[in-house]
């Protein structure tokens, strides 16, 4: 009886404590039968759509010829063959696309994702009825086309991550359909098409899914013979040849394919093989990106076979096959396209004399689990638990990292790293007296565990010079060998080189070391480095871009060693260690529920930096700023509770009964939670300074002020106007002659350094500030270390621009998403804990998941941007969702009024990277092509020599997702994507300014001048690159624009950009937060007096005695 109450009294605090969870704040879900799949996000929205032109239409003609079905926006349409107004035949939130007639005239197959997910739908010509023919769940779908007899629909089926997809059948009447034929993983197959004989089957085959700069040819036509069941290739044209396109009497078979840099339509004679050209140029093909809806627009002829009916310029054309003047079909859609809530958050730039650090690294609970050890800011700190103060254990200016506890609590040793290399000390757990270094040697050290007999540590080195000329995320070379360090200091002792293994711990056995080795699961060896024993493999869950699970980043044996946990991603889980001898067993943790031993996954939320607490009984982590501990013995009597409960509540049939039960079986034990507080200074420059005599592009409206003083104090503008009174003790620096505008916001900045052992000063920081960039956005970060660089910014603790980003996006490479709940847990992770503010989307899942996506950042106001993805289609359904942000260039081009209205009236803001060009050759082959970046002195004096050489000295043909080679200046369509943005603006819409990191700082300015080639006003294209980029972030309350009160962050150019374009790359002077630098080497010009150190790596020709003379 008493188990029954506490059970029943545990089930009401669950209830209440789910009641609690569930009073969030509206979101836009539907309401709607749960047996009824259908999108969840509403239109809020709606805009006016008014066009007689349109972008990648697909097109068919109806069996009596008199109609033409097209699709336009994601909803389909149809016209009388001799034009009208258009008839929408489908609407709403949907995608709807490439409609096709069936041989009877009465169906319409088109895909859709109007159940959440990209599936082949048929809709009835005359009822308008839809019917679902394939039920795929995490797929993509393209080019569906009828056999003969109308039995079936043949449709590209594929994965929604880039991995390329395959013809495959589906009956109309039901079944999972069946592949048509066998392809490598890597070949596409895709455009099926039949003449009037059902035994052939024409189609385009593809090498892979994509290729950056992509080498000719990418396609060829394929015919498949039904009967036997070969293949075999029909076309060989360097430009490619996609789409086929067969005539009714079987004549005549139309292709498109590339010549030179632009598309044209080929006409085959079937029966003679001859060939000529039917149309060019035509619309440009879409070999060069994913290809969502095809290589090319679908075409059709008309029954008679005397006309190809086909789009290009926007239009729809009645191409006659003999030669004669095409005919103009002329159309005109007027709709109301719905479209998600707009999402709109302002944050202001916090400049108050302190704040509270964001991320806690490096969690070590003493072995008697009183106190924590961890880093902050790169700086090491204990606290008493649950309740004490953090305190700097450390006077030190160098990146200190990694804690690891003597048995005794006495001791934390800990590994360093500064310019000149790294070491590892040790320093009294109470702090108060100087570190004692360990390590003799200096080298990069790693992961250091502290020995159970409390005379030893093993840590992991490499060699210095890797890690001081790469400054990438992850260098190469420094995780070398598995070394020894006596605990009193002392030279290292070899013990074992690493092989890819890491992360070295213990158990209570003093005799083994254990070490997570990826593949080859969790293993131990001895001190002399034999006797590898491996006790655990363990798969991770799969993920979209996966068949198969792979191992997880981390796993560590507890103490008692009967247990592990496992870190995938930013997922805590525990599993049992079975011992089995021999091979170990391997345990997926894909569904706890299932696996093969008990196992748990223990987060929500997220964690990073899991670890055992000494006794065993509980596992920590931290996220962000908070730490947790997942009580062990607390959440198996959870369990036993809920399983009390749950025999209970089957016995009870009634609605409420099974209601109460399946509540029952979402409960879960949570972690306790507790927040760090490091308050740290903000860095804020004191005294005023007057910039005289320049003129000012202000960016407030179209503002211009010639000859004008800018008066700021401390960090903020005090007033921008004619020359006046100067304020007393006011610093003034002449600038006449000289151009003043706002500092430029990056708004797609990949600056990734180092992660783990932290640098002291990123160069890629420094770099982009001395060229103008003062606020950068990174929309994907890879990790969280970007969370800790960002602070460091802050407290002037390394120079830099303002640093935002997304952090980890959440993309398909982490955990899949499980519902609504879920999506709104996980973007807590940024919100709550990160305070990142912005968010990134990367291609995380169907429409369905998209949607989960952007309603819980709503919620939590953080502003979500997206992945481009190298697919169009992908992009109009985030516009359509409501994304507020859309990253890299739409691969489709020209795009018409259609979608240039749909992007100026949504108000998203796109950042077309024009650098890293989609569905082209990347800009930045035109400047390496042209420029001589290599020779540059300011770049040399902030790029390290390897980088600038490796990115310079030569360029290769890329082999896959590689770099480019040398491209004729026609081929470049950067121009085009230009024009593109420059539409959109004109339009109304919002274009950000974002150089994707690709040649740090100058870089920006290459992007700058790559859009400027669309034909963008100068005026314009300047305010995207600042107020504008500043709005699009929500800043624009202190940023973007130089007006009294906004926060000092502006640009002294020696030359007007209003007289051209390339004059921003003129600076002379670069003032970031009120700091007044030198555009040339960031030598600190005001308040103080302060020489930039050079970034290490800026190496000198070698100079030897020997050699050849």
């Amino acid at each position: 009886m008493r188990s029954i109450i506490l059970s029943a009294a545990l089930l009401g605090a669950l209830a209440a404590a789910a009641g609690a969870q569930q009073s969030t704040a509206p979101d836009t879900a539907k309401k709607a039968d749960s047996s009824k799949r259908e999108l969840p996000l509403a239109a809020a929205r709606t805009i006016d759509i008014d066009t007689d032109e349109g972008s990648w239409m697909s097109v068919d003609v109806s069996r009596d010829g008199k109609t033409i079905a097209f699709d336009l926006l994601g909803d389909i349409y149809t016209v009388p063959l001799a034009g009208g107004t258009a008839t929408q035949i489908t609407s709403g939130m949907a995608f709807d696309g490439q409609p096709r007639y069936s041989p009877d005239g009465k169906w319409l197959a088109f895909t859709s994702d109007r159940d959440g997910a990209e599936n082949v739908w048929i809709q009835n010509v005359e009822t308008r009825e839809a019917r679902q023919i394939t039920k795929l769940r995490d797929k993509v779908v393209q080019s569906p086309a009828w056999t003969p007899d109308g039995k079936y629909i043949i449709a590209t089926v594929g994965d929604i991550v880039f991995k390329p997809g395959k013809l495959w059948m589906f009956h109309v009447d039901g079944g999972v359909g069946i592949q048509v034929l066998k392809a490598k993983d890597t070949t596409l197959t895709t455009g099926a098409a039949f003449g009037p004989d059902p035994r052939y089957l024409w189609y385009a085959q593809r090498k892979k899914s994509w290729q950056y700069n992509a080498i000719y040819p990418q396609y060829q036509i394929w015919m498949y013979d039904r009967q036997t069941g070969r293949s075999a290739v029909r076309t060989t044209r360097v430009g490619s040849a996609l789409r086929p396109t067969l005539s009714p009497d079987g004549r005549w078979m139309v292709y498109a394919t590339r010549y030179e840099a632009k598309t044209g339509l080929v006409k085959r004679d079937m029966r003679s093989g001859d060939e000529s050209w039917l149309a060019y140029p035509v619309q440009r093909d879409d070999q060069e990106a994913i290809g969502s809806r095809d290589a090319y627009p679908g075409m059709a002829f008309t029954p008679d076979s005397k006309e190809l009916v086909a789009t290009y310029g926007g239009k729809i054309w009645r191409v006659p096959i003999d030669g004669s003047a095409p005919i103009a079909v002329p159309f005109r859609v007027h709709t109301s396209l719905p479209i998600g809530p707009k999402l709109a958050f302002k944050y202001p730039v916090r400049d108050s004399a302190q704040f509270t650090a964001h991320q806690v690294r490096d969690i070590a609970p003493s072995p008697d689990g009183r106190r924590m050890a961890f880093t902050v800011l790169d700086r090491l700190y204990v606290m008493d638990l649950p309740n004490g103060t953090p305190k700097r254990l450390t006077t030190a200016d160098v990146v200190e990292a990694e804690p690891t506890w003597s048995p005794d609590g006495a001791w934390i040793a800990y590994v360093t790293w500064q310019r000149e290399g790294g070491s590892m000390y040790k320093v009294r757990a109470t702090g108060g007296s100087a570190p004692v270094q360990l390590a003799t040697e200096s080298a990069t050290y790693q992961h250091p565990a502290w020995a159970p007999d409390g005379n030893r540590i093993v840590v992991v080195r490499g060699p210095n010079e890797p890690r001081r000329v790469d400054d990438g995320p992850v260098p190469d070379g420094t995780a070398v060998d598995l070394v020894s360090i006596p605990a009193v200091g002392g030279a290292a002792t070899f013990i074992a080189p690493t092989w890819g293994k890491d992360e070295p711990h213990f158990t209570k056995d003093p005799n083994r070391i254990y070490l997570w080795a990826g593949d080859s699961g969790l293993v131990s060896i001895r001190w002399d480095g034999t006797d590898q024993r491996q006790h655990l493999r363990v798969t991770a869950p799969v993920l979209l871009d996966e068949e198969h699970g792979k191992a997880p980043e981390r796993a560590r044996i507890s103490p008692n060693g009967d247990w592990a946990l496992v870190q995938s991603g930013y997922e805590v889980y525990m599993v049992t260690v079975p011992e089995v001898g021999g091979e170990a067993p391997v345990v997926s943790v894909q569904d706890p529920q299932k696996s093969t031993v008990p196992a748990r996954r223990l987060t929500d939320i997220g964690g990073e930096f899991a670890t055992w607490s000494g006794d065993g009984k509980s596992i920590q982590w931290a996220l962000g700023a908070t730490l947790f501990k997942y009580e062990l013995d607390s959440g198996f009597a959870f369990d036993r509770a809920i399983e009390a409960q749950r025999k209970l509540l089957e016995k009870d049939t009634t609605a409420a009964g099974k209601a109460r039960l399946d509540s029952l079986g979402k409960k879960r034990f949570n972690a306790k939670e507790l927040p760090v507080v490091v308050r740290v200074a903000r860095d804020m420059p004191q005294g005023t300074i007057v910039l005289r005599g320049a003129r000012v592009i202000t960016m407030k409206d179209r503002e211009i002020v010639d000859n004008a003083d800018v008066v700021v104090r401390n960090n903020r503008i005090v007033s921008v106007g004619a020359r006046g009174d100067v304020p007393s003790g006011a610093k003034v620096v002449d600038v006449t002659g000289k151009t003043i505008m706002p500092g430029f916001v990056d708004t797609h900045a990949h600056m990734w350094p180092t992660w783990g052992v932290h640098k002291q000063q990123p160069w890629m920081y420094l770099s982009n500030l001395a060229y103008g960039v003062t606020t950068t956005r990174d929309p994907q970060t890879g990790s969280s270390d970007v969370v800790t660089y960002g602070d460091e910014v802050d407290a002037g603790q390394i120079v830099g621009p303002r640093i935002y980003s997304t952090a980890v996006g959440i993309g398909y490479w982490l955990e899949p998403l499980r519902d609504l709940d879920h999506a709104r847990k996980v973007m807590k992770r940024y919100s709550k804990y990160w305070d990142t503010k912005f968010v990134k989307m990367y291609v995380k899942g169907n429409r369905q998941t998209r949607q989960w996506v952007i309603m819980a950042a709503r919620e939590d106001s953080i502003t979500p941007t997206t992945e481009g993805g190298l697919d169009t289609k992908y992009d109009l359904t985030m516009l359509q969702d409501g994304y507020p942000a859309q990253e890299h260039a739409l691969p489709t081009v020209p795009l018409y009024k259609d979608v240039i209205t749909a992007y100026a009236k949504s108000g998203i803001e796109y950042t077309p990277t024009l650098l890293v060009q989609y569905g082209g050759p990347f800009a930045e082959e035109y400047y390496f092509e042209r420029e001589q970046p290599f020779n540059d002195a300011k770049v040399r004096r902030f790029m390290p020599y390897e980088d600038l050489a490796f990115k310079t000295r030569r360029r290769g043909a890329g082999v896959g997702a590689g770099f480019g080679g040398w491209f004729m200046e026609d081929e470049f369509i950067f121009p085009q994507t230009a024009k593109v943005a420059a539409d959109m603006v004109q339009a109304g819409g919002r274009i950000g300014v974002g150089s994707h990191g690709e040649f740090q700082g100058l870089g920006y300015h290459w992007e700058l001048w790559s859009l400027a080639a669309g034909g963008m006003p100068t005026h314009d294209l300047l305010r995207m690159a600042t107020i504008v980029g500043a709005q699009a972030l929500g800043l624009d309350g202190d940023l973007g624009s130089l007006e009294p009160g906004k926060l000092a962050d502006l640009i002294v150019l020696d030359r007007n950009p209003l007289d051209a374009i390339r004059n921003t790359n003129s600076v002379r002077y670069v003032m970031k937060n009120g700091r007044l630098y030198s555009g040339d080497n960031l030598d600190e010009l005001w308040p103080r007096e302060k020489k930039m150190i050079a970034p290490y790596g800026l190496t000198a020709a070698p100079a030897t005695t020997a050699g050849v003379r």
